[in-house]
């Protein structure tokens, strides 16, 4: 190769590098958490200072912030949510609701996730967060929010939504871990089964059962008062419980207090707690 040609072929693989590199920059690879965007999953219970670093994360009280009430078993007038946000001086809160898909599927019920900076999921039955929104317009807007760099939290319900693995859907019974027709979660963390109120309920070992019949999936299981907060594929504890991972059905449980992170790619302690 004369050297006019080797200099070409260095220019181009450099420029091949360049665009890679751009192109891994405006679309980072992750394996769990979301490539954009940030999840708080909180285990339900008292939220407390939980609430600011909702309103952190979220960008401040300026930011539009739209709350999901439709776990709850009614939904009559605004839900409590919307007025505990505005008493900590969120002023852009609007709230979402609805049962109908066809109206999920619309344009015009969707328009205020569109200029969204972030999502409250309250708690309630995660089933009919599904039975109103999965594959619908919603939840697309839901995770184009994310792509945009936005927030989506939710506490309870609200958590275990935002797993790939719907744990504890049956409408039927919230202690049935399976329930076929109601196993499918938004997906926001990919590859997870997520369970709550785990110190207060007794839930240590309920998600055993779920990994041993979907072994690929990651368990998380959130004490009250307590929540992750999700970043690519690294978690924070935050709050006054403890978290605990399952990496694999039988493989020993890592549980984490407030500052410590754990790698949900690799599922393993990350190397800042460590």
């Amino acid at each position: 190769m004369s050297r006019r040609g080797a200099l070409l072929r260095c220019l181009f693989l450099a420029a091949i590098a360049a665009a890679t590199s751009a192109a891994e920059e405006n679309n980072p690879v992750t394996r769990a958490g979301p490539p954009r965007g940030t999840l708080l999953i909180v285990g339900g219970g008292a939220m407390g200072g939980l609430w600011d670093v909702f309103l952190r994360l979220a960008g401040g009280k300026e930011s539009e912030i739209v709350v999901i009430p439709t776990a709850a078993t009614t939904v009559d007038g605004e839900d409590a949510v919307l007025g505990v946000l505005r008493t900590r001086g969120a002023v852009r809160v609007t709230q979402l609701h609805t049962r109908d898909r066809s109206a999920a599927d619309s344009e015009a019920f969707c328009a205020p996730l569109r200029s969204a900076k972030a999502v409250w999921i309250t708690g309630g039955r995660q089933w009919r967060l599904t039975d109103a929104y999965l594959g619908t317009r919603v939840q697309r807007e839901l995770e184009a929010l994310l792509a945009r760099g936005g927030v989506i939290g939710g506490s309870s319900a609200g958590a275990t939504i935002q797993g790939s693995y719907l744990v504890r859907g049956s409408p039927r019974d919230n202690r049935i871990m399976m329930s076929p027709g109601h196993e499918e979660g938004f997906g926001f963390l990919r590859a997870s089964a997520i369970d709550q109120h785990v110190d207060t309920r007794g839930r240590a070992d309920d998600l055993r059962p779920v990994l041993r019949a979907h072994p690929a999936l990651l368990g998380v299981g959130l004490d009250e008062a307590t929540a992750i907060i999700v970043r690519g594929d690294e978690a924070e504890v935050v709050g006054k419980g403890q978290v605990r991972f399952f990496p694999a059905p039988e493989a020993a449980v890592h549980v984490l207090r407030a500052g410590e992170r754990f790698d949900l790619g690799a599922r393993r302690l990350s190397t800042a707690s460590r």
